[in-house]
Order: structure tokens, then C-alpha cells, then sequence
């Protein structure tokens, strides 16, 4: 477990605040998610996600082109989406931009494909929201072809027809690692199966042991297919600061912003400080010291039996530097102190 199991981190592109309190343009932060790619690849973490939003409060829609901005001053991280909306997109163009960043970052890049959570980019891209399952599924469709087969040959009422195409540019070697981003529905995680793709969990409240069903589920059905367990990754939040104290003092203002933001648009109540230390504690937000989060880790790869773990390490409009500063106590710290951890239950079981 300990030599295959991953860490990453994700982003979507916060906007963040400056020194002085105001918040920072989005070139800027966008300038700034580069620089933290770059720092993570240098603390050895395995693999850097940015999500795709159309919104004033994250700064990237296009994350193909950050990424390869990315590529260009990386050497062994690995690259993708958290997550490509492919609902709203062409599979197609979304298939070429990816194997364009693989070639540009010499193999390193996935995609994470998703239904995603936000709706902007449907009315954005001139897309019927009551059609939110039925393009994903045909989408997908499509897509677990371009993966797979050189020729394609497809049919669908979304579309024309393709007969014999060839996309270019074709991966280099071997197929795009691609993952299903599954929030909690069966239903998603057959879906991820069927198509035999990766699963990556998002976690992002509440007791993940609840998520076990879901794992149970992947393993038993990819067996019941004849195809091979794939890997499955979890995405939650968090954030590591030098103690417990300093972490949640950092993190609370900023946590509790972003998500009575969201939830003003989702109808949730107000975040107390109550439920932000429930979560730390019992829930699905790996936040505190090294040594915290390291242990909350352990626990979660433990329960669920993952071989990715992907942080998402943005929160709402927390400064630069404070995240420059998470994301290489991530590297340094937390992720030898996981290894050590789980090297220790091997050798003693």
C-alpha cells in the first residue's frame, strides 16, 4: 500500500486575498495557482488538479492551459482536471486538449471527468440544464471511445455521426488515465465501471466511512464485469499549518466565508464554528499540524482502501503565501509521516 499509494493536491482557482486585505485580480491568482503547481512538484507530491468553474470567486475556466503553463516548469508531477465538466463540453476537444498537455508535459497528464456541481457553464455554452444526465451519459460515451480506440465510429442524437475518424493528436503511449469524479450516487460509480475508468471520491463533508458502500460497490461490480479493480482516489478538503491551533485559526474565516457563500445559493444554513470543528474532528476536513493530518490520512486510506489521496488545498480567499506554506508542509512533512505510519501497520500485521 505504502509504495502505491498517491498524494495530489487540487485547486479551483480561488481568489484570493493580498497583503492588504483586498482581493487579488484573477490573472494574478491564476499567475499564483502556477507557482504553487511548481512548489509541489518540488516537494514531491504526486499530482496537481484544477477544477473548471465560470464564476467572480474562482479564477480558472480553462484548465488545460494553466496545466500546461504548468508543464513547462515541472518535470515529474502529474497533471489533470478536478474536475472537466463534460456535460458541457465537447468530448472531442476535451480529449485533444488533454492529449495535447500529455504530449507537452511528456505523458504526465488525467482527466477527472465529472457532471460537476456548479451549473454556470450551461447556459454559458448554450446547453439545456433538464438535459444535466442525459449529455453526461452521452458525452461519456464518446469519450470512453477516444480513450480506447484509435478509429472512431459513433452515433448519437446530440450529434452528427462519426464514421472512421481519427482525433489528433493520439496519446504517445499507452491510453489517458482517466478518472470518474463520483459525489456519492451508485448509479455514478456503475457508470465508472461500465466505461472501466478510475474512481475518485469527492469527500467534501461528513463521515467518509459512509463512503465504504461506494468502494464495495466499484470492487464488486468491476469483478462481476471480468475487468481488473481500477484505482480510486478520494478528493477532500484541507489545510496544514505548523499546530492545530494555528491551522484552525487560519482556516476558519476563510472556510466559513466560502461556504455560506455557496450555501446563500443552495439554501444552507450559516457554518458555525461548532460544525468547522466537527468536521476537523469527524468529518471530511483534513485540517491542523502535520502529525494531525497525517494520522486523519492514515485513518481514511485505512477505511476506504484508496491509492490516491488529492487535497484540495484552495479556501476561498486565503492568502498566497498561507497555501505556499500548507503545500510544502503537505510535501515535507505530512506525506512521510503517512508512508511511516502505514509502513509501521504493514510490517506489524
Amino acid at each position: 500500500m505504502t509504495n502505491t499509494l498517491e498524494f495530489g493536491l487540487d485547486t479551483f482557482g480561488d481568489v484570493t486575498t493580498a497583503k492588504d486585505g483586498q482581493l487579488l485580480a484573477q490573472p494574478q491568482v491564476i499567475r499564483n495557482v502556477v507557482e504553487e503547481a511548481v512548489l509541489a512538484d518540488r516537494n514531491g507530491i504526486d499530482f496537481f488538479g484544477i477544477g473548471e468553474h465560470h464564476r467572480k470567486d474562482f479564477a480558472v475556466s480553462a484548465p488545460e492551459v494553466v496545466l500546461s503553463a504548468i508543464a513547462a516548469r515541472t518535470g515529474r508531477i502529474r497533471l489533470g482536471s478536478a474536475v472537466t465538466v463534460l456535460s458541457s463540453d465537447d468530448p472531442i476537444r476535451v480529449f485533444q486538449r488533454f492529449s495535447t498537455l500529455d504530449a507537452v508535459s511528456n505523458g504526465r497528464a488525467e482527466v477527472i471527468l465529472g457532471r460537476g456541481s456548479f451549473i454556470e457553464s450551461f447556459p454559458l455554452f448554450g446547453h439545456d440544464l433538464s438535459k444535466y444526465e442525459e449529455l453526461f451519459e452521452d458525452k461519456l460515451d464518446l469519450f470512453s471511445q477516444l480513450v480506447t480506440k484509435d478509429v472512431i465510429n459513433y452515433k448519437s442524437d446530440w450529434r452528427a455521426p462519426l464514421e472512421d475518424q481519427i482525433v489528433y493528436p493520439p496519446i504517445a503511449e499507452g491510453q489517458l488515465k482517466t478518472w470518474i469524479g463520483v459525489g456519492g450516487s451508485p448509479e455514478s460509480v456503475i457508470r465508472a465501471v461500465r466505461h472501466d475508468m478510475r474512481l475518485m471520491l469527492a469527500i467534501i463533508g461528513g463521515d467518509p466511512r459512509r463512503f465504504v458502500p461506494y468502494v464495495d460497490l466499484y470492487r464488486k461490480a468491476s469483478e462481476q464485469a471480468g475487468r481488473p479493480v481500477r484505482e480510486i482516489g478520494v478528493h477532500s478538503p484541507g489545510y496544514i499549518a505548523e499546530s492545530d491551533e494555528q491551522a484552525r485559526r487560519d482556516l476558519f474565516p476563510h472556510f466559513k466565508k466560502i461556504r455560506d457563500r455557496l450555501g446563500r445559493e443552495r439554501g444552507w444554513p450559516p457554518v458555525t464554528e461548532r460544525d468547522f470543528d466537527n468536521e476537523i474532528e469527524h468529518g471530511s476536513l483534513y485540517a491542523g499540524s502535520p502529525a494531525t493530518v497525517a494520522r486523519k490520512i492514515v485513518k481514511l486510506v485505512r477505511t476506504l482502501g484508496i491509492s490516491r489521496f488529492q487535497m484540495k488545498y484552495s479556501a476561498g480567499p486565503m492568502e498566497h503565501e498561507k497555501l505556499m506554506s500548507s503545500i510544502e508542509l503537505y510535501g515535507t512533512k505530512v506525506i512521510p509521516m503517512v508512508r511511516s505510519l502505514l509502513s509501521q501497520a504493514e510490517a506489524q500485521a
